[in-house]
């Protein structure tokens, strides 16, 4: 079986939905699957079975909004790639390089299964401008290159029932969509002891005597980089950890008690994980972040919002979770932080939920079985 994978990125950039897509690549390759990824061209890429697209990527510089625009030169390579595949397997069915890729395929009798990660931007009153405008381009995304390629795709998959609940809103669908939660890599996030955790956080250089609270992601507004520069200013008590890279860096917030150490790669995120107290992410555009995935198999407990919740009900069982308002995170995280030992007793439970939940193994498994079906009942 030869797939053609085309995302926005690679996983360079740091994002999780370009990281899902690498790993399950990787999964389905030791499977026996041939796979050529195709995505937004970065200064280096460190594979053999790239097919990096010449980009223009003006929205996000402007605005924060990924949507990179491919030349036209990469596209004809595009062409020939999809020509010479048995499927096309899409990572978020919005971006023009995912539109081109459909439409390639239709023409060249290829079926298309896409994966879409992340659903509607819900409205908050005090929404930052930035974000209105992501959320009206987004909407507008999903209303029309979305319609076209996951309305007419072979097999549509969504890594959230909340995300998936959506779309059935919007349009309607070949066949019914498949509901496939990512998987997270154990073997780099997974819980370590008490005495361990502590010399992590003094290999990290953090502090032993005070929480440790952490943000890993993009840092752009629809993240909840505002909100937690506010909280940061307030929760003096607390050192600050953001992991990432972005527009809205926190190491230009002048404050003594935040860390910013940029991007750090997979292997070495999980050290961060194991050593912090809490994970924190006040997102409001998420389907299921993988970061909460990591951070949970790493055994470190979660504050997120209720949107995300709603990404995998389950995890409301076990995760700290609020509305994305100021006051409602620092009620919550002023309890949390008032006994440190809450948050280490409930490490076990979060690990074994996540190992339970999230494994790359079953996951690889249904995408293959998938994959099967699809070119099985595939006209020719």
């Amino acid at each position: 079986m030869r797939v053609l994978l085309v995302t926005h990125y690679y996983s360079e950039h740091g994002g999780g939905i370009e990281v899902v897509a690498g790993e399950l690549g990787r999964q389905l390759a030791q499977r026996g699957v041939v796979t050529l990824w195709a995505a937004s061209d970065l200064p280096t890429i460190p594979r053999r079975s790239s097919l990096p697209m010449r980009t223009w990527n003006i929205a996000e510089r402007v605005v924060g909004f990924a949507f990179p625009l491919w030349s036209p030169a990469s596209l004809t390579r595009l062409w020939f790639e999809v020509e010479k595949c048995d499927l096309v397997h899409i990572h978020e069915g919005f971006y023009p390089g995912s539109l081109f890729a459909c439409v390639f395929a239709r023409a060249l009798g290829k079926p298309v299964v896409v994966t879409q990660h992340v659903g509607q931007i819900p409205y908050h009153t005090g929404m930052p401008f930035s974000l209105r405008v992501t959320r009206w381009l987004l909407g507008f995304a999903h209303r029309s290159l979305g319609r076209i390629v996951l309305g007419t795709c072979a097999r549509c998959v969504f890594i959230s029932p909340e995300v998936r609940d959506q779309f059935t809103q919007l349009f309607r669908f070949r066949r019914e969509p498949r509901y496939i939660p990512n998987g997270v890599d154990q073997r780099v996030f997974h819980p370590v002891s008490r005495d361990e955790r502590l010399r992590l956080r003094a290999k990290l250089g953090w502090p032993t005597d005070k929480p440790v609270l952490l943000f890993v992601g993009r840092f752009i507004d629809r993240k909840g980089l505002p909100l937690l520069r506010r909280l940061a200013g307030i929760f003096h008590e607390c050192e600050w950890v953001f992991v990432g890279g972005g527009p809205a860096d926190p190491g230009s917030w002048g404050l003594p008690n935040v860390r910013c150490p940029g991007r750090v790669g997979h292997p070495a995120l999980g050290a961060y994980y194991q050593a912090a107290d809490l994970l924190l992410l006040p997102s409001v555009i998420e389907g299921f972040p993988l970061v909460v995935q990591e951070a949970m198999a790493s055994g470190t407990p979660v504050l997120v919002t209720r949107e995300i919740v709603r990404g995998c009900p389950a995890v409301g069982d076990v995760a700290h979770v609020c509305d994305p308002t100021e006051e409602q995170f620092s009620l919550r995280l002023r309890e949390l932080v008032a006994s440190a030992s809450v948050l280490e007793d409930q490490r076990g439970a979060v690990a074994s939920f996540a190992r339970k939940q999230w494994d790359w193994e079953e996951c690889a498994d249904r995408y293959l079985e998938l994959f099967a079906d699809v070119l099985g009942s595939y006209p020719r």
